[in-house]
């Protein structure tokens, strides 16, 4: 079945900033389910997804669930450690296997780039793409859009800089590639050693100071520095990294204007942000972790085919 955004999502860059903003204006009556006593909808029902995760992640899968249950649909979890594919079981024979029963769609978290593509291609059931290696995660990069939208309304010309860890990082790529098409002006920081070679082809400014970048900012996504990526001698010490691109309450309180401060989590308090920022004032994280089940209910209704105009509906328990 394939609604507006096609049969899966498997990130932005192949989106349109049109199919974007849709995802956008549907996830706000969404949003407001789960403000209710009564936090269900039976928009779903009778769907089965399955939220395949080669991958551990606490976080999205719950934020899956939450979206998935608040539709009414069936969910079947399935985690590599301990399932047959940690036997040797391809990616093939899985989806193969998936489709035999019956499914409706595939949630996937997978640590190879492609992986969610590659799983499109081969069973009808709609794919949704979790996080694909350094590829993209494209429902985090729309909730990171929807908590920039409720703040600042129309994003063109909003200034937004991605800092940290870019060249692992997945959450950044989706950002560029969403934020360009809404019209943001979208900037990275970071050592040269965590961004991508030609990064600026993407169309993004690079700052090389944590401090310029904030001086440019309306906004900083500050990215989780991996570190069970640090082993390899990316940067000398957590510390030093600390000390030189940690976003710190000493360095905001010299920016020339209020900055909204997104990490897409988990964090590393007092390495890629202090604890004070990241609980302050202009912290929009919690924003968006409630951001993110209402993204993810918006997308599984748009694939599933729901109509945008019965969003409002859909959240009534009427479609």
């Amino acid at each position: 079945m394939a609604g507006p955004l096609g049969k899966d999502l498997l990130g932005l860059a192949p989106l349109s900033a049109e199919q974007i903003q849709l995802v956008l204006d549907t996830a706000v009556p969404f949003r407001e389910i789960s403000e209710r006593a009564i936090k269900k909808v039976p928009t779903l029902r009778g769907a089965t997804i399955v939220n395949l995760f080669f991958e551990a992640s606490t976080r999205t899968r719950i934020s899956f669930e939450f979206a998935e249950k608040r539709l009414s649909a069936d969910t079947v979890n399935v985690a590599s450690a301990g399932s047959s594919v940690s036997k040797g079981e391809t990616l093939v024979d899985t989806a193969r296997n998936l489709e035999a029963m019956k499914i409706d769609m595939v949630v996937i978290r997978h640590g190879g780039s492609g992986a969610a593509k590659f799983l499109a291609e081969r069973i009808e059931s709609n794919v949704v793409n979790a996080g694909d290696g350094t590829n993209e995660h494209p429902t985090q990069g729309l909730l990171d859009m929807l908590t920039l939208r409720d703040r600042f309304g129309d994003l063109r010309g909003k200034k937004i800089c991605i800092v940290g860890d870019v060249l692992h990082s997945r959450v950044a790529r989706s950002n560029i590639w969403g934020l360009t098409k809404l019209g943001a002006d979208v900037a990275v920081c970071g050592p040269r050693s965590l961004l991508p070679n030609a990064i600026e082809a993407m169309g993004v400014t690079v700052f090389n100071r944590i401090e310029a970048a904030i001086e440019w900012a309306d906004a900083l996504n500050v990215l989780r520095l991996q570190l069970e990526r640090m082993q390899a001698g990316y940067i000398p010490s957590l510390r030093e990294y600390n000390r030189v691109f940690g976003v710190t309450s000493a360095r905001l309180e010299k920016a020339p204007r209020d900055l909204l401060i997104l990490h897409p989590g988990p964090m590393n308090r007092g390495v890629e942000i202090d604890s004070d920022v990241a609980d302050g004032p202009h912290s929009v994280i919690l924003d968006q972790v409630t951001n993110g089940v209402a993204v993810r209910m918006a997308v599984l209704y748009l694939l599933a085919g729901g109509k945008p105009e019965l969003a409002e509906a859909a959240k009534k328990g009427v479609a």
